[in-house]
Parts: C-alpha cells; structure tokens; sequence
C-alpha cells in the first residue's frame, strides 16, 4: 500500500551520480537549494536565482574604479588589441557596463538582446530594467585571451558633483550582482587620483563577503618619481583603512599596466615583478574555475539557509488577525533579537548572517503573512547536500581538471595578449636573471667562469681521486653563513650523480648556486638543464 513511500526512501539513500562538476552543481542547486530560496524569497533579499549559464560559463574578472583610472586601458593591455566599443579618454569615456567576450568576428550585442540569450550568464540582469540594459552591452572579439575568461569593463564611478546625478539604474545592484559572480574583482587606482569618493565608497562596501577575491591596483605608477611613490603608497594604505575594515591589509599590485614607456624608470624592477604576480594571479583562473564556483554555491547555500530560519522566525511572530503593521515595525526594529535567536537555536556563526541595515531596508516593503513557516525537510534536504554531495563534487574536481587540461589547454591556462610574453623567453619573471642566467646564451655551461675561479679552493681541500667527501665539502661551504636548510637543498642540486661526494664541476657548480643564494636570488626546486654540468647531462636526462 505505501511501496510509492518506500520507493522514495530508498531513491533519497542511494548516493548521487555526477558526470561533472558543473553537471553535479546544477543538478543540487535545481533540486537542493533553489526550492529552499523560493520558499522564502530569497531573490528578493539577495541575489536573483542561478540559471544553468551560471555554471557554465568561462571565469569572469570585473573591473571597478574612478573614471581615468585605466580600466579599459588594462583591457586593452591584457588582450594586446583594441576591441568594439572602446574608448579611452582623461573624461568618464565608459559610460556603460561591456562584457568583453570572445567571438570569431568583433561585433557588438546591445543589452536587450544579450539578457534573452540562453546560453549567455546574463539573463537574470534583466530585472535592473531598461535603463541598465540600454547602458550594457557585450563586445565580441576575437582574442585568444578571451578563449579562457570574460572580462567586465564598468563606468567610470564618479567623484565630486557628478555623484549626485541619478544613473537611473541601480548601480551598485548590478556590481554586487557581477561582483557575486566574478572570479576575480580587480580595483584600480590612479596614482594621482588617490581620495575615494561616496559612490566608490559604496561599491567597495558592496563587495564585502567577497574579500577572497578582491584584488587591488595602483596604477599609472611610473608617472611619479620613488620618493612620491613611497607617499602615494602610503596615502592609498590610509584611505583603504578607513573604507575596508579588516584587520589584515590589502595586497596592493603597483605597476602602469599600458605599453607606453616609463615615464619614471627607477622602479622598473618592482613594476616588472609586481605585473608579473598579477598576471600569473589572473593566469590561475580557469585552473580553479570548478573550485571557485562550489565554494561560491555553498556559500550561497548556507546563506539560504539562514534566510530561511530568520523568515520563518519572522512569520512565526505575526499575530492572526489584528495589529500587524505595529508588529511588523517591532520585528523590524528588533531584527538582531531574531537573529540572536537564529544563532542560539540553530547554532549558526555570525559570519553568516546577512548584514542587518540591508536586512531591514528591504523588510519595510516585504507582506510578513506571504511569509512561509520552517519547512524542516527542505533544511534537512540542504544540509545533506552540503555534507555529501558537496563532499563528492569536491573529490571530482582534481580529476576533472587534469581531464579538461589535456583536451583543452585554455582550461588550464590564458594564452596570447600579454600573456604571451611573460609566459616564457627572456620577458618571463626572472627571465635571464638568477638560476635563469645562461638559459638562452651560446655557450656551453655557464658555471665555467665559477670552475676556474675555484679551481685553487678545490685543490685545497685535497680531493682524492678528483672528488672530495660531503664532509670535506661542508668545511668550505658553512663558510658562507648560509643556514644549514639552504646548504642542504645546494647540495642536493649540486651532488649531480648522487654519489655522495662532489667532483671539480660538482663543487663548482655548488659555489655558483651559494653565490645566487646570497645574491638574494631564489634556488630553483630542480637544476636546470643549462646548469647541469656537461659530462654529466645523462644523469640529468
């Protein structure tokens, strides 16, 4: 008689089978987690709900900052080439949102357009209402930049008067929506425009609870000399601290991210170093694009789930028939009780609760008796989810990376632009330099020089039969004040045959890494095949 009850046991107990990561967080955001958001309206305190678009889609970085600060200029630097719809100017030239995306042909889809595309992330942007969409649209190129990740160009946020005019959209709505999407969000400033006004104050704040992946640039750094720099640096710091209150500080990158000279050469080593961190940041994007959208949906899922308590917690308190708008107002007011209560009762961080002032404003205009009572088993299905499908979903994703790495190396890494150059050569970071130096020269080992400079060291320490023993070896090399950890990793660079003892190349090539290391240059983590001497190169093979 109930064998329909025991079949649905029985169908919940058997464990879930993916196909793919993507495939896996569709499937539980479809069957898990959206029923619980539209039980208790969540899109309507939050974000909007995830289209399968959403899990598809290539990483995407979003661009925000003063207008003049270079952020289509960076575009433009990333990709190596102009693209539809640019303009570039002192003056808040970009007065739209553009998605920058790839295409076989350069064209451009007006946002009307774009937000009906099925197999575009951008449908659920359409509820921000003509305005916004008649000042978005999506630039098609053909880059090979554009192959592993989308890029986001913003408007200029205005400082000043200009502030005060109406955009006639919800601006900071529709960042917090690309921002809740982004894999990275990269915040530029100008070295010359340093005070953070209203409007850009209210975006940084939007962009709390996305911490991990903001990054932060100041650009336009060759335009000052290194005194300035070091004040321009420390200016920034202090208006940072007064915006974004964490106890840690901001990783800031300095550099001038166009192909235009250096104004300023004299920090033309810490430019180089600190493009080439931003850059090999970027590069990781499609690496970690599976991992970045699971943590993001369980995010979002523990977030559902305390909306759901609080809710619920909110519909519970609502008298029957009489006085619910003097209720309502009470519940309202006293919202951090409900939340305290959630806390206690269902043992819940803080930290995952969303912010209180937001909370309220949005409650003002919500019908308390539309809202729905604790549905446990919606609760109960969400946190079996989080417990064992995440869990599995999360074991897949090394596998999976490593499978569509070799099918496609654009999901491993970005190619072409300026990716190109930093990649490899002698353009790459350390090119030429350090552990690097003799890679691409035409002689034959560039340890020579250090062999014949040594030769008299060597001798001395009485090798027998051309060799000399590590304890031998160790008398000579603590000479260099090098703690032992260093001495022992030369050693194990150097003791090419692993015979445990060192002949004249070895020992040569030992006091040329030594000679790196106090330098100050990075050991390599394997000799590199330019510095493994001649006749022992079959060792190395």
């Amino acid at each position: 008689m109930f064998s329909w009850l025991a079949e649905d046991t029985k169908r919940r107990k058997q464990p879930a089978v993916f196909n793919s990561v993507s495939e896996g967080l569709k499937k539980v955001y479809n069957s898990t987690i959206r029923p619980l958001e539209e039980s208790y309206k969540f899109s309507d305190f939050h974000s909007p709900a995830h289209d399968d678009a959403d899990f598809e889609a290539k990483p995407m970085v979003l661009l925000v900052g003063q207008y003049s600060t270079g952020k289509t200029t960076f575009i433009k630097y990333l990709l190596e080439r102009d693209f539809p719809g640019i303009r570039v100017g002192p003056e808040p030239t970009t007065d739209r949102f553009m998605a920058v995306m790839h295409g076989d042909k350069d064209g451009v889809i007006p946002g009307n357009a774009l937000v009906v595309d099925p197999k575009r992330q951008f449908r659920a942007l359409d509820k921000f209402g003509n305005a916004f969409l008649n000042r978005f649209q999506c630039s098609l190129t053909d880059s090979p930049v554009l192959e592993s990740i989308t890029i986001i160009d913003t408007p200029g946020i205005l400082s000043g008067e200009k502030q005060r005019t109406d955009r006639g959209y919800d601006f900071i709505g529709v960042l917090e929506w690309f921002a809740e999407r982004a894999d990275r969000i990269i915040l530029l400033f100008d070295a010359h425009k340093l005070d953070i006004s209203d409007e850009f104050r209210r975006c940084i704040e939007a962009l709390r609870g996305q911490d991990d992946k903001i990054r932060i640039v100041l650009n336009k750094s060759d335009m000052v000399d290194h005194q300035q720099l070091m004040r321009v640096y420390g200016a920034l710091m202090w208006s940072l601290g007064k915006v974004i209150n964490t106890p840690e500080v901001s990783r800031v990158y300095i550099g001038s991210f166009w192909d235009k000279p250096f104004h300023y050469d004299t920090n033309r080593k810490l430019f180089e170093a600190e493009a080439h961190d931003l850059f090999f940041d970027i590069q990781s994007l499609p690496r970690n694009a599976a991992l970045r959208k699971l943590n993001d949906l369980i995010k979002r899922a523990r977030l559902a789930k305390v909306h759901a308590f609080v809710i619920s917690v909110l519909r519970r308190e609502m008298p029957s028939v009489f006085g619910k708008e003097a209720k309502k107002a009470e519940l309202i007011k006293n919202l951090h009780l409900t939340y305290a209560e959630v806390e206690r009762v269902h043992h819940i961080s803080p930290g995952d609760f969303p912010p209180l002032e937001r909370m309220k404003k949005v409650l003002r205009d919500q019908d308390f008796t539309r809202f729905s009572a604790l549905k446990p088993k919606l609760i109960e299905k969400l946190d079996h989810m989080l417990s064992h499908e995440m869990t599995k979903l999360m074991a897949m994703i090394p596998q999976e990376e490593y499978d569509l790495g070799t099918k496609d190396s654009s999901r491993q890494e970005i190619k072409g632009g300026v990716f190109l150059g930093v990649v490899d050569g002698p353009f790459k970071k350390g090119g030429g330099e350090g552990a690097d130096f003799g890679s691409s020269e035409l002689v034959d080992w560039v340890v020579e020089e250090m062999k014949d400079k040594n030769r008299h060291v060597f001798e001395s320490l009485n090798p027998i039969e051309g060799k000399v023993s590590g304890a031998t070896a160790k008398k000579e090399m603590v000479k260099s004040k090098l703690p032992n950890t260093v001495l022992g990793r030369v050693w194990k660079l150097s003791d090419v045959d692993r015979d445990g003892q060192l002949d004249e190349d070895e020992f040569a090539l030992a006091m040329y890494l030594i000679q790196l290391k106090l330098d100050g240059t990075d050991l390599p983590i394997n000799l590199p095949t330019h510095l493994v001497p001649p006749a022992k190169r079959s060792f190395a093979t």
